[in-house]
């Protein structure tokens, strides 16, 4: 037996002797010691995404089938698998009937024909259940509602899309602002959190799914603040010199 596995197995029956003894002050340090003790392959296979301890970039996106409000204000079960082969921007915001929620779902729902042009969806995402989807829907926004909207609201009530996505406030039962660009492959390749009080940009993320876009087809890749129509980086040791020596 591989001293590493005999280690693991005798940290494992010292957590077990301590809960029937009922010691739980030095429980939850040696389930620390659990777990830096398995393998990476372990952790992959067993926890979800979240809590894995790797990024979640470059990786397929965690699965989900939750119910949702369309853009046509009909009511739907809405699949990772529905957006395979096109880009896809999920955004995940705290709750309706907020502040800063709605001025970011406007301004993608605003914007959704130039995601299109991308050949990419973009789909909201919150706990709130599809009603409270739906009832927000039918106030205009002037009056703090967002009216109808061109994206579908996801209705993640039991909140496992939140947790597989890392982006769950266990403490309040809401998602932080999360936002996944996803490939037509249905690998993440870009994971941004920002704290629920900071809203994010629309133009920044047609920006990212144009670079990624562009990245993809052509195979070079997009310096800083690169946007559709600038010189990109062939990313080869001699090559790569020419763009450096045009800047």
């Amino acid at each position: 037996m591989q001293p590493e596995k005999r280690v693991a197995d005798s940290v494992v029956a010292s957590v077990a002797l301590a809960k029937r003894l009922k010691v739980t002050t030095i429980i939850d340090g040696v389930e620390d010691m659990v777990t830096d003790t398995e393998t990476t392959d372990e952790r992959v296979a067993t926890e979800p995404v979240s809590t894995s301890g790797r990024c979640v970039v470059g990786r397929s996106a965690p699965a989900f089938s939750v119910p949702a409000v369309m853009a046509d204000g009909s009511m739907s079960t809405v699949t990772l698998s529905q957006f395979k082969g096109k880009y896809l921007v999920i955004l995940f915001y705290p709750a309706d009937y907020t502040f800063v929620c709605p001025t970011e779902i406007t301004s993608f729902s605003d914007k959704v024909a130039a995601f299109a042009a991308m050949d990419c969806s973009v789909a909201v995402c919150s706990t709130d259940s599809e009603f409270v989807h739906y009832n927000w829907r039918q106030q205009a926004r002037k009056d703090g509602g967002i009216g109808e909207v061109a994206v579908p609201m996801l209705a993640d009530r039991t909140r496992e899309m939140s947790r597989s996505y890392g982006v769950l406030c266990e403490e309040e039962g809401q998602a932080f602002r999360g936002l996944f660009i996803i490939d037509p492959k249905q690998v993440v390749r870009v994971a941004q959190i920002n704290d629920m009080g900071v809203g994010r940009s629309v133009d920044e993320t047609l920006r990212l799914v144009s670079a990624l876009k562009f990245a993809d087809e052509h195979g070079q890749v997009c310096p800083a603040n690169w946007r559709a129509g600038d010189a990109a980086i062939d990313p080869d040791i001699q090559r790569s010199k020419a763009f450096f020596q045009a800047s």
